[in-house]
């Protein structure tokens, strides 16, 4: 690493005239009291004086605290390796203190991050392997039933194959959001952006889960009669899986005898806002903001016994954020919750 030494000639100015002062006040006591001397030759000499003074105090400066200070960068640098390249060493106390204090401010800072990130790696573990724990567990506890003699029971064994099977779906479906996730964490979102309906969309998904929402007497309806079609511009096939994973959200988490309930609004000129509206428990304030967290569940028992890969809501987030629109959250416990996003208009 180069290090250029801004010489610190300030020092060694005022350094050289205190000690110069000192020695004509030597001299003069000298004349005054002992032999009278020659003014001029004094004055020379201690221009001579001075000059050599000052050289000596700035060579010594330079080779005997630089050296000080330039391990204490050289220190840094073994840390940071790119906060002090190319930069002057200088042995200004207060520009070096300040370069530290801010080193420390750094290494702190990115200390926290590093300590929050892996909780959230832990954490995130946790999640993965109970979540494929759980399905893994149930498929070798039946087959181990069949193994130990329940196979000559027909209609065991076909119950039994029956439930292996729901359990190998909820893997495959638990290991494809996983793949999806990632895809979508590391930039590889490819959208196929047409003109569609966002009213047809929204209809679509109603009428696949409309035997879901009747199983808790919960209706699926729109905010009003939309009679004609609003045309949007986005990927009709991810935007089909937001607004799926939100509608099966609010039937998942909403009360029985409940409403989910669709509103579509011009939001500018250029943009609209879908809102998905339900009547169910809410959500409270602490846990909305780890919401679209992976695997992040508000109820850990009653999310699980719904089923669910846990994903659905971090893929709602980068589906949106890859059509560079915005995802909102509203809540209040006992009244029910709101996820509303925006599109683009189709001109």
């Amino acid at each position: 690493m180069q290090l250029k030494f801004k010489k610190s000639y300030k020092f060694a100015l005022k350094s050289s005239v205190y000690v110069t002062l000192f020695f004509l006040a030597t001299i003069f006591l000298y004349h005054y009291f002992v032999q009278p001397l020659n003014l001029l030759v004094v004055l020379a000499f201690s221009l001579i004086f001075y000059a050599a003074t000052f050289f000596l105090i700035q060579f010594r400066v330079e080779h005997f605290i630089y050296k000080r200070v330039k391990k204490i960068y050289d220190d840094v640098s073994l840390l940071e390796t790119t906060s002090y390249v190319n930069q002057p060493v200088t042995t200004d106390m207060a520009t070096l203190t300040k370069e530290v204090k801010k080193f420390a401010r750094d290494k702190k800072l990115e200390i926290e991050t590093l300590k929050i990130r892996e909780e959230y790696r832990k954490e995130f573990l946790g999640n993965v392997s109970h979540e494929l724990k759980t399905p893994l567990f149930t498929i070798q506890g039946y087959l181990l039933t069949l193994l130990d003699g329940a196979m000559e029971d027909k209609n065991i064994r076909k119950k039994y194959l029956e439930r292996a099977e729901k359990g190998v779906e909820r893997l495959i479906y638990i290991v494809k959001d996983l793949d999806m996730i990632t895809k979508l964490e590391v930039g590889e979102i490819n959208l196929d952006v047409t003109k569609f309906d966002i009213v047809e969309v929204i209809q679509n998904v109603f009428d696949l889960f409309e035997m879901k929402a009747a199983n808790k007497n919960i209706t699926l309806t729109f905010d009003t009669k939309y009679v004609k079609p609003i045309w949007v511009m986005a990927d009709q096939e991810k935007i089909q899986q937001v607004v799926t994973n939100l509608v099966v959200n609010s039937i998942k988490y909403g009360k029985k005898g409940g409403t989910t309930e669709v509103g579509i609004e011009d939001l500018t000129k250029d943009k609209i806002i879908v809102r998905i509206t339900d009547n169910g428990e809410g959500i409270e304030k602490q846990n909305i903001s780890r919401l679209f967290e992976r695997f992040y569940r508000v109820d850990k028992s009653g999310a699980r016994s719904e089923g669910g890969s846990g994903l659905g809501l971090a893929i709602v987030k980068h589906i949106i954020e890859g059509h560079d629109e915005k995802i909102y959250v509203e809540s209040q416990i006992g009244v029910g919750s709101e996820f509303s996003f925006t599109l683009e208009k189709a001109k």
